[in-house]
């Protein structure tokens, strides 16, 4: 199951033989991958329900302790191909602790304090954005969330991620990621400027400091502006204008760096590739019971608890 996780069903055979001088088909290894990947996905239910559930009227409830450290989470998308469906979004959460580091400063040219995920766990679905929505509450409450001193919820424009945000993580702050906000800044200049011209890198870096500073409400006013003496680009800039417009309250970069808070996404981008790594190769196209019987397990081995699941999916007989 562990081996199954992290490489294709052929090269766990390869590794069996040479390794373990085990010999095994890539079709045994995946009919156990059958039978334990269910495991791992009522595993997965049976903590969502109980995370879940509401208190039975005579239980005590405990006071919550606040204080204990700062949590995140982020969630993303990536593709997989599934057979007679085509690419479909692999949606993936990521929840993690905040801590201060020294770190580089390139503006500043020294070493400062900034925020940094560590610790992260995931989860990921292949299909709607509710269920990834309970998947990542329900591993933000395993991790001690509702204990957390203050949280933050990390991703890019997209909807669905937002509307998740505010269903499971009313109370926290949101950010969209730094990176993806400059794509956006980076295209509106090469739409009004010509891609790599100079004109539209001067212009770049005449609009990035002012989005850091928390100003996109005015680089959107600056945008509708450009595209009544633009003509053929009105469509695309009044696009990028509604996009910094919309999300005018989760860019304040320079606020949320000077609070202690990281600005970007990349655990959960960087999670995403580790995903598709095992997901997506030459000529690979997967049953949609297939790669959701895997998922479990893969989330499992990426946040480096496989061994705690296997021991709960796993009894061995009694001698």
């Amino acid at each position: 199951m562990w081996l199954s996780g992290l490489v294709e069903f052929a090269a766990a055979e390869q590794v069996f033989a040479r390794v373990g001088q085990v010999t095994i088909s890539d079709s045994s290894l995946w009919r156990r991958v059958k039978k334990w990947g269910e495991r791992f996905k009522t595993l997965e239910t049976l903590g969502q329900a109980v995370a879940t559930a509401l208190p039975h009227r005579t239980d005590l409830i405990p006071g919550e302790k606040r204080g204990a450290g700062e949590m995140g989470v982020a969630l993303d998308g990536a593709t997989v191909n599934i057979r007679q469906e085509g690419w479909k979004e692999l949606k993936v959460g990521s929840v993690f602790q905040i801590t201060q580091r020294p770190t580089w400063d390139t503006k500043l040219a020294e070493w400062v304090d900034q925020a940094h995920a560590v610790q992260n766990s995931y989860v990921a679905h292949l299909g709607g954005p509710e269920r990834l929505g309970q998947l990542v509450w329900t591993e933000a409450l395993r991790r001690g969330w509702t204990q957390a001193g203050d949280t933050i919820v990390l991703g890019d424009g997209a909807d669905w991620i937002w509307n998740q945000a505010n269903d499971h993580f009313y109370d926290s702050r949101q950010a969209v990621d730094w990176y993806h906000a400059t794509q956006h800044l980076w295209k509106a200049a090469h739409v009004l400027y010509g891609d790599g011209t100079p004109e539209a890198q001067q212009w770049y870096h005449t609009q990035d400091t002012p989005l850091f500073e928390g100003q996109a409400d005015q680089v959107a006013f600056g945008l509708r502006a450009l595209a009544h003496t633009h003509p053929k680009q009105t469509e695309e800039l009044h696009r990028e204008a509604g996009y910094f417009e919309n999300h005018v309250r989760r860019m304040q970069y320079q606020e949320l760096r000077e609070d202690g808070w990281p600005i970007g996404s990349g655990m959960v981008e960087s999670a995403c590739k580790q995903y598709r790594h095992r997901f997506v190769g030459a000529g690979m196209r997967w049953s949609r019971p297939g790669i959701e019987r895997l998922l479990p397990v893969r989330s499992a081995i990426l946040s480096r608890r496989f061994d705690e699941l296997w021991s709960a999916a796993y009894k061995p007989p009694l001698n």
